[in-house]
């Protein structure tokens, strides 16, 4: 319950300024904000990692190594973070998603990603009008993140979307918000 008023607390804050005047300052604290609240629903959602699961294997090339400098920049960042955000929408949003997990978290993280996907929409097209972007560094930016999140899909199906299968892809989501923090951090420069 206080997961959910938490992530409430932070959806009131994320559309508390109108979007289009939100600063990167204002972007950072939200983003933070809701990184802190989507690993607490991950956590939430499955508990602890199942001992039968610590065999599985997945192999995942980490995320920070598939982005390379160049997507450190701030513009880049904030497509990368964008993609990412969808990406994990996209992940959770399929019909085989674990049954065994707390559904009311589940949807709860679900909604806080969605939204906070058209904030960042909002904010990224607000800032694209204000300076000279670079379209094909933004496509190859977000082709890296979509393939990173093939191998992820293509993981679950390979596994049959069992039980183990989700624990791992929640464990690497996990990495994957703590990356998006650190990005986080290039919004503030």
């Amino acid at each position: 319950m206080t997961t959910l008023s938490f992530l409430n607390i932070c959806l009131v804050l994320l559309f508390s300024t109108e979007s289009s005047s939100v600063d990167s300052n204002m972007l950072h604290f939200q983003q933070n904000k809701v990184n802190q609240a989507s690993l607490q629903l991950l956590e939430k959602m499955g508990g602890q990692f199942p001992v039968q699961c610590l065999n599985e294997n997945s192999n995942f090339i980490s995320l920070q190594n598939v982005l390379s400098s160049r997507e450190f920049q701030k513009e880049n960042a904030m497509v990368a973070i964008q993609e990412i955000l969808q990406q994990i929408f996209n992940i959770f949003s399929k019909s085989h998603i674990q049954t065994a997990w707390d559904r009311s978290s589940i949807v709860a993280f679900q909604s806080g990603l969605h939204q906070q996907i058209e904030l960042l929409k909002t904010w990224f097209d607000g800032e694209k009008k204000m300076e000279t972007t670079y379209p094909q560094n933004e496509d190859f930016t977000r082709l890296k993140v979509k393939k990173y999140f093939r191998v992820i899909d293509n993981f679950l199906k390979e596994k049959q979307y069992s039980l183990c299968a989700w624990e791992t892809i929640r464990e690497e989501m996990r990495r994957c918000f703590l990356f998006i923090d650190q990005l986080t951090k290039r919004l503030k420069n």
